[in-house]
């Protein structure tokens, strides 16, 4: 966490900046935004399973993804 509050502060971006970019994010994402972190959440876990060799969940469920049939 540091090191993204230095290379923030290498580039000028301070707190009102981040708070201005984050409702940008927010205007332009709008209902899609817990959505996009979700996955991207999904995806973070994924890979670190992945990195530590653990099994997938999907075995458990027969292989089915979410919104697949």
């Amino acid at each position: 966490m540091e090191i993204l509050a230095v290379s923030l502060l290498a580039f000028g971006i301070g707190t009102t900046e981040l708070i201005i970019l984050a409702g940008i994010a927010l205007l332009l994402f709008g209902t899609r935004l817990p959505k996009v972190m979700r996955s991207l959440g999904e995806g973070i876990v994924e890979f670190k399973r992945g990195v530590q060799g653990l099994p997938d969940d999907s075995s458990r469920d027969g292989g089915r993804v979410e919104g697949h049939r």
